[in-house]
């Protein structure tokens, strides 16, 4: 047996299920205009790249017809993450205003297809890889904010999330003496034996290359890690729900703390890191904003500049008075306007939903006596925290619960993250997120000319609109009457009754109205994403 031959027993880690601050939450720093399109393709890309150890000719892609990528893939920005990954990059790399000509120029040829193959999910990508001698094959699905889920590897199932090295060894004659070397000098945390034939290990750690060249007799894959953070064991977590956080807490400690907690925990980074990443999106957030206000035209978009107009009406008084409400849309307009124009961006927690928290933390920061930058990093954490309790009991996917799972979520966590900012407790963050999301509920997820622009422009705003005043209302003392880890079970309740029109697929709603299918008849010449 392995054990006796000094080989460790380590279950295989099936799914771990554990949401990150940096992962599913605060993430991924991005270009594009969807985070469950845009980044995750990216993802999966750069998985099959790895697979094919950077050696490819052709990928074939295939779209079940039942899901959400045949209707969204060109214009929510698959098209431009798969080439990203394929092509090594990562995902805010510069060079994604110009992916079709790159693609072309590396040589890689890319068909894609729409085929029933019975596929489970509605964001499924089918991946075969070709490099003139070999073929390969991947299916993944893209599970909501940039999150993955590869589920097989050629005929191999699997269960990958992109936060270990994985080394695959296809094939017989692996015996427990050489399993046992190759555990010697990296941090595996996993092993198991495959159904065909041969071994899976998973490391927090990669292998020497070495070891590697030893192994020549097997069919050997490795695959690196896509996330920033890393799997952990579960064990280590303070807690993993709002429940347990209040059974858990010491109140005087305010939330952003626990979330330094939580996330050390998680990462296996200490506090110091884990405050200094939240500082560096932060600043990201920032970036963006600055872009957006330059008021940039945006050819072949489905909206025209509009931030420097609100500016000038603001300016001259046309508007109905309110500083932070009004600062507020204009740095929604400027964030969207960014993201549309494929500057870099932080999905929090998506990509659709990208510009509610930073917008709302600002312009409340940026309004008369401007709070520190500490007290903004400090909301951030706090907002994320919110976000892991979302990710632990719903979703953040539009395509598994609509637009309340982008902008409702987004909303929950700048309400809590103001909540934070402004002196509240613990207890009034968690009502403020829960006051905030149920007033979301059932929001559908209808882009106009199946863009990631409009609607989602006026939901952004709507939304972070909605965090301040939930959390004004929380800290006035309002009751929320509905603990947040009940709100957070009815949203995917919710979810799940809400029909699959409704939910990205540009096949219901404000998507299919005439004036919608004239505007996308009109962009079909305009430059694909």
């Amino acid at each position: 047996m392995l054990e006796e031959q000094g080989v460790p027993r380590l279950p295989m880690v099936k799914k771990l299920s554990i949401p990150s601050i940096f992962n599913d939450v605060l993430g991924p720093v991005m270009r594009g205009p969807s985070s469950s399109h845009s980044a995750a393709a990216q993802r999966i890309g750069r998985l099959a790249r790895d697979l094919m150890r950077g050696r490819l000719q052709r990928v074939v892609v295939d779209y079940d017809p039942s899901g959400s990528l045949v209707t969204t893939h060109r214009t929510q920005g698959s098209d431009l993450g798969l080439a990203a990954g394929l092509l090594g990059w990562e995902a805010d790399d510069e060079r994604l205003k110009d992916y079709a000509q790159q693609l072309k120029l590396s040589g890689i040829d890319v068909e894609v297809r729409y085929l029933d193959y019975g596929a489970k999910h509605p964001n499924t990508y089918r991946l075969e890889l070709h490099d003139g001698e070999t073929t390969r094959a991947l299916t993944a699905v893209s599970t909501g904010g940039g999150m993955i889920e590869v589920q097989a590897l050629n005929d191999i199932p699997v269960c990958l999330h992109g936060d270990l090295y994985e080394l695959f060894l296809v094939g017989a004659g692996a015996g427990d003496g050489m399993i046992s070397e190759l555990t010697k000098y990296c941090d595996v945390v996993g092993i198991e034996r495959l159904q065909t034939s041969g071994w899976h290990l998973r490391s927090r750690s990669p292998w020497p290359d070495d070891q590697l060249a030893g192994l020549g007799a097997f069919e050997v894959h490795v695959l690196a890690p896509v996330m920033p953070v890393m799997a952990e064991d579960a064990s280590a977590l303070p807690f993993r729900t709002a429940g347990e956080f209040l059974q858990s807490i010491d109140a005087s400690t305010p939330l952003w703390q626990w979330a330094l907690r939580y996330e050390a925990a998680r990462s296996g980074w200490n506090e110091q890191q884990v405050y200094e990443r939240a500082a560096y999106i932060l600043a990201t957030m920032r970036r963006s904003l600055e872009s957006g206000l330059e008021g940039r035209e945006l050819p072949g978009r489905l909206l025209p500049t509009q931030v420097k107009a609100f500016e000038k009406a603001d300016r001259e008084r046309r508007l109905v008075g309110g500083s932070i409400q009004n600062r507020m849309i204009r740095y929604v307009t400027a964030i969207m306007e960014a993201k549309a124009g494929l500057e870099s961006i932080v999905a929090a927690p998506t990509a659709g939903s990208c510009a509610v928290l930073p917008a709302a933390l600002l312009a409340v920061a940026d309004d008369g006596d401007e709070l520190s930058e500490e007290t903004l990093v400090k909301g951030l954490l706090a907002a994320g925290l919110i976000g892991i309790f979302i990710a632990e009991g719903a979703t953040f996917s539009a395509e598994l619960g609509g637009c309340m799972a982008e902008c409702g979520s987004a909303a929950g966590m700048a309400a809590a993250g103001l909540a934070e900012m402004l002196g509240g407790s613990p207890a009034d963050a968690l009502c403020a997120a829960s006051i905030a999301l149920q007033n979301m509920f059932g929001l559908s997820c209808d882009p106009i000319a199946s863009r990631v622009e409009a609607p989602c422009l006026g939901k952004n705003a709507m939304a972070a609109s909605n965090a301040i005043n939930s959390a004004n209302m929380a800290l006035a003392g309002y009751l929320h009457l509905v603990p947040l880890d009940q709100v957070i079970a009815a949203m995917n309740e919710i979810g799940q009754a809400m029909p699959r029109e409704i939910c990205c697929t540009a096949l219901g709603g404000l998507s299919i109205t005439p004036a919608s299918k004239a505007l996308e008849l009109k962009l079909m010449d305009q430059p694909e994403l």
